[in-house]
């Protein structure tokens, strides 16, 4: 696997758009670095919160061992209703079925987070859950909301920063876990390590 140019100490083992939006919009100054992990070869466990750690973990070293000297960030996220893990839908009718599940109920998002230095002989990780609960959907609802592109690349088939905002009717815990990586969690261990340092003259982190 080749390797790129670090510009910045810390590294984003994800390709996930919106984990990317988060820390951009935060201030933060990284590089992208998708991990070689393959989700499929993780067997789900019975509680949801080890399953995320596990392969946050996972994504955070296997990028670290390349990158020894840099923070590497890994997440996993996932979406958790009547003790199953709801994937992207695959078709409208998974789409469909999703959305008839999750409508007027809770389910939990749960997000593992790493942080991995090897140079520093540094390993952090730890698991944010929120409940989310939607509106009842009317099948009209379903149908329009379904017939957009938005449920297909998303766990649980909806993006609550996108159209799918209006089906929530509440969240408790972390908002930005549910878009895909608890933000203030991460950003608070990063202060910590000195790995950021908020500049007030340059209105950003360095």
């Amino acid at each position: 696997m080749q390797q790129l140019k670090i510009d910045s100490q810390i590294i984003l083992a994800s390709k996930s758009p919106r984990r990317r939006f988060l820390m951009e919009n935060a201030g933060l100054e990284f590089t992208v670095y998708p991990s070689r992990i393959r989700e499929a070869e993780f067997s789900v466990t019975t509680r949801p919160q080890d399953y995320v750690k596990r392969l946050a973990e996972a994504k955070a070293g296997d990028v670290a061992d390349l990158y020894p000297d840099s923070w590497v960030i890994g997440a996993d996220s996932i979406v958790w209703v009547d003790g199953q893990i709801l994937e992207k839908p695959r078709s409208v009718d998974a789409a469909r079925a999703m959305m008839e599940q999750l409508s007027k109920r809770t389910h939990y998002v749960f997000t593992g987070y790493a942080c991995v230095c090897r140079a520093r002989a540094h390993q952090f990780s730890d698991v944010s859950k929120t409940a989310v609960t939607f509106k009842e959907l009317t099948s009209a609802e379903i149908e329009w909301y379904i017939a957009t592109d938005e449920p297909y690349d998303k766990a649980g088939g909806y993006a609550i920063q996108g159209l799918g905002s209006f089906m929530i009717h509440r969240i408790d815990g972390s908002y930005t876990n549910v878009v895909g990586l608890p933000l203030c969690e991460v950003m608070d261990h990063l202060v910590k390590q000195g790995v950021i340092v908020p500049d007030a003259q340059n209105k950003n982190y360095r």
